[in-house]
């Protein structure tokens, strides 16, 4: 997987910013070999935003979480729209503070100007109302409370047809150089969509698409589930997550890991809700050509169920490719899948995957062996997704 023309992308941060919307194209552009700037204004490089999750957690609004930061790499005052390709605003209360910051308006004032590709989400739209740039009819999405300020700023409110909750909304929308979405359940959508608008050809050594199962529970470590399975979904892959006990249309909770001042380890914190895809009588393993098994605690709950243990192996008989994330490798060293692979490892699974017959590898944070992919952390996805991508015979060209 290589990429022929260097693309660059300036990712507008703030405090409260949406973790996976902030997250989700972070990790998957620079994946495909795209420059990804992070900066955010009186901040320098080096120093962090806070990121929070938005979910629906039995109010009749979303809940904000504080769940972990980011740390900046470029500097606000360096920025020239010259140098980037699109500038990415995710959504959160942040955009309220920078749209009332004349040098954050101003810079997407003229991205604007310049025909430079502007990717909103949520409630970042209001940036665009504060630089002026709707007006005309610019077709627009969001979280519905922006609808009324989309329409007053002279933007043309836009809706996926047919919805009745926004769980259900998987498309975005593109008009001219804007593209927006109403939230972080479309990113599948809405990452083909920036892949594409910056030049990407996605294409696959297969007459099929390829087909990945995500095999997980409650406590699955956050990004470890929704990073990959956005970025397959935005590379044209058919996606499912699966539970043993859980129906289609449940969900399971999440956990993010913040490795906090001080601490040994990081702080484990509630993430996003994830949804099930599928339920687990209808699984059959010939319809997939690959299982995905993230961190977090998830996996415990899983080697210690027998369908779990079982679904892996008739994978492992069919010879089909294996991917794991963090703690997610502990699922397949109970089922002997690690026996005599390399495995990307960090201190925490050293010793498991030894013990399953595998060598673990501390100084990479991604391995491929045969068709096995393995990731040390979440924070390794970049290499992660390039890696497993190429495995499944899906390439990204810009």
């Amino acid at each position: 997987m290589g990429s022929a023309v260097q693309k660059s992308a300036l990712l507008l941060c703030g405090d409260y910013m949406e973790a996976y919307e902030t997250i989700v194209p972070f990790y998957v552009l620079q994946s495909f070999g795209v420059s990804v700037h992070c900066v955010s204004p009186n901040r320098t490089a080096g120093e962090r935003c806070v990121m929070a999750a938005h979910d629906f957690l039995g109010l009749e609004l979303y809940t904000e979480l504080v769940v972990d930061q980011l740390t900046l790499t470029a500097n606000f005052d360096d920025v020239t729209p010259d140098n980037y390709d699109v500038i990415i605003i995710p959504g959160g209360r942040f955009t309220e503070i920078l749209s009332a910051d004349e040098r954050c308006v101003d810079l997407v004032a003229r991205f604007a100007e310049s025909k430079k590709l502007i990717f909103t989400s949520c409630h970042s739209q209001v940036m665009l109302m504060a630089a002026g740039v709707l007006a005309g009819g610019v077709k627009c999405t969001a979280f519905e409370s922006m609808k009324p300020l989309i329409e007053f700023s002279g933007g043309e409110w836009w809706q996926q047809p047919g919805i009745q909750s926004m769980f259900e909304i998987t498309d975005c929308v593109k008009d001219g150089n804007f593209v927006s979405m109403v939230g972080w359940p479309t990113l599948g959508h809405g990452v083909r969509v920036l892949l594409e608008s910056l030049g990407a050809q996605v294409s696959s050594l297969k007459e099929n698409q390829a087909s990945v199962l995500f095999l997980i529970g409650d406590c699955v470590e956050d990004y470890g589930v929704n990073v990959p399975f956005r970025a397959l979904q935005a590379l044209g892959c058919k996606v499912d997550a699966v539970t043993p006990n859980k129906k289609k249309g449940e969900m399971c909770a999440t956990l993010v890991y913040d490795l906090e001042k001080g601490r040994q380890l990081p702080a484990e914190k509630r993430g996003h809700n994830f949804l099930v895809t599928t339920s687990w009588e209808d699984i059959c393993v010939d319809d997939y050509d690959c299982v995905v098994v993230p961190g977090g605690r998830s996996p415990e709950l899983l080697v210690m169920n027998e369908k779990a243990v079982a679904l892996v192996k008739k994978f492992a008989e069919k010879d089909k490719v294996f991917a794991a994330i963090g703690q997610g490798k502990l699922l397949l060293a109970a089922t002997g899948v690690l026996k005599g692979k390399r495995c990307a490892s960090g201190k925490g699974m050293k010793v498991m995957v030894k013990v399953a017959g595998g060598e673990a590898v501390e100084s990479k944070g991604c391995v491929t062996d045969g068709k096995l992919v393995t990731a040390a952390a979440a924070s390794d996805l970049p290499m992660f997704l390039s890696d497993l991508s190429t495995v499944l015979g899906v390439s990204v060209l810009f």
